[in-house]
């Protein structure tokens, strides 16, 4: 796909912001509340990452990103992940055809948008190959390089509960995921809402308000939008006072935490502030746009040890502090 020209970065991030309105507008005739998330889901879309959904089922997590991709007018494919599935099923593999001849049959990585869902019923080597697409763009069948499309961006889902017989992912892969956006129940007028509007024959007409190409627009004025030196340095301390043992370290890290965030997390920590001051018009991000994505950016990244663990102290309590 071609990106969209703009006369000036001015101008982009100006349409970036109506984007970003238009797009949670459209969203909200059938998601009812899940403003946050919806807001989350669009930054790490617009900033070239991918995010993971955690929450209990029927909070309408896949029924989110199949409206996110059907108002942002991509290709969409669903992967539902279970015990028995192989890498080549979704990544695609050769075949022979009429004239015996290998040819490439396409798995459902092949999208714009793909929704692995319930990413941790799945074997390691299959949630490998999935990781592997996501970070490189592209999957390698029989020696040969294929190209994802453009734009690519994976929204997995992952069931807190029942996890027996489930595949955890491991630090390393978590850590190729932008954000971790949890979803939380209803409050109660929004279920009132919910259910008024799934048990009748009410139905909405959803417009594409954003077309590929400008994702792709998007994604690179992102990158291009200025960060003041004060920011940038918030951020990468932010993430360098994850890691215990350490001089940045607070006393609540070095008690309560194995492993803190990598470089990723100070990248996607940028990255996400520039987003969140894109969307609501601002032409450079402040420390309030990394504290805005730090929770999602962080909370996978940093690891609890077991006195965090008999104490109740959260991941979420940890940034808090560090906030």
């Amino acid at each position: 796909m071609t990106q969209i020209a703009y006369k000036s970065d001015v101008e982009a991030v100006d349409a970036l912001a109506q984007s970003y309105r238009d797009l949670s507008k459209e969203i909200a005739k059938v998601i009812v509340g899940q403003d946050e998330v919806v807001k989350t889901v669009i930054i790490s879309l617009f900033s070239n990452g991918h995010s993971l959904l955690v929450g209990v089922p029927g909070l309408a997590k896949t029924l989110l990103v199949s409206t996110i991709s059907e108002v942002l007018d991509l290709e969409f494919k669903r992967i539902q992940f279970t015990p028995d599935l192989m890498p080549s099923d979704i990544t695609g593999t050769e075949i022979l055809d009429e004239d015996r001849h290998f040819k490439f049959n396409r798995g459902p990585l092949f999208a714009n948008i793909v929704l692995a869902d319930e990413i941790n019923r799945t074997p390691p080597k299959t949630q490998a190959a999935l990781l592997e697409a996501m970070q490189e763009r592209s999957v390698t069948v029989s020696g040969a390089k294929h190209l994802l499309p453009s734009p690519f961006f994976v929204l997995a889902t992952q069931n807190p509960i029942e996890q027996e017989g489930t595949y955890p992912l491991p630090e390393a892969q978590l850590d190729r995921f932008m954000f971790n956006i949890p979803l939380d129940y209803p409050s109660y007028e929004e279920e009132l809402q919910v259910v008024k509007g799934t048990t009748s024959l009410q139905k909405f007409e959803l417009s594409h308000v954003v077309t590929g190409p400008q994702i792709l627009s998007y994604q690179q004025l992102i990158r291009k939008i200025p960060i003041a030196d004060n920011v940038l340095e918030y951020a990468v301390s932010l993430a360098t006072k994850t890691r215990p043992g350490t001089p940045r370290a607070t006393t609540l890290v070095n008690d309560y935490i194995s492993w803190g965030a990598g470089p990723r997390a100070s990248q996607y920590l940028v990255l996400g502030a520039k987003c969140h001051a894109a969307i609501r018009g601002k032409y450079s991000p402040d420390m309030e746009d990394v504290q805005a994505v730090a929770k999602y950016v962080l909370r996978h990244r940093i690891v609890r040890n077991y006195k965090a663990e008999a104490e109740g102290i959260t991941e979420e309590k940890i940034i808090e502090s560090l906030l």
